[in-house]
């Protein structure tokens, strides 16, 4: 029996609730003894994490957002409405450190989990310049450094790291197999 990977909002659900951020949905459900019950999701706008290098580094940030206490993370957003993935990539690693990558391309894609549906894009940023001073959400205060490879694979075992699951099993992966650790990096530098 295959196991669905990603969760969608299924076709004739109805919208119940539209927020700023977040969307909910509901629809009858055929349970398996034929009986019916309301089922929910809770939808969230696209968004992006980018893993950006500068030479042999990574940028990592520190961030804190007023509900939000000091994390590290990488740059990342929300998609803009008409605006595609690959361009909120570039927007926010300009927005939020001042470096354009003369290369960013897609590392995975995620869509969501059980009752939330989120597709996230994971790109790598290569080769980044820094051409311009940040240009910082007045919501969010952010510093960054650069990091080795293998100090960015130890972030991941820091409660405080906010970054896609995905992203996170892909890096524990890489600390517990020589082989996969290689590949990543390879895919993060190529």
């Amino acid at each position: 029996m295959p196991i669905q990977k990603n969760m969608e909002i299924p076709k004739g659900a109805k919208k119940v609730f539209s927020g700023i951020i977040f969307n909910v949905y509901q629809w009858q459900q055929k349970m398996y003894d034929d009986s019916y019950k309301t089922f929910e999701m809770v939808s969230r706008g696209q968004s992006v994490d980018i893993i950006a290098t500068v030479k042999d580094k990574i940028i990592m940030l520190v961030e804190e957002q007023p509900v939000k206490p000091r994390f590290f993370s990488i740059p990342g957003g929300r998609v803009e409405k008409n605006e595609t993935s690959l361009a909120a990539a570039g927007r926010e690693l300009l927005d939020e450190t001042g470096y354009r990558a003369s290369e960013i391309i897609l590392l995975t894609e995620s869509f969501g989990r059980s009752k939330l549906y989120h597709h996230i894009s994971i790109f790598i940023a290569r080769d980044c310049k820094k051409i311009a001073k940040p240009n910082i959400d007045g919501g969010e205060k952010i510093e960054f450094t650069l990091v080795s490879f293998d100090k960015f694979l130890q972030f991941v075992k820091e409660e405080k790291f906010s970054v896609p699951v995905e992203l996170k099993f892909m890096m524990y992966e890489a600390l517990l197999d020589k082989n996969k650790k290689q590949e990543l990096k390879k895919k993060i530098f190529g």
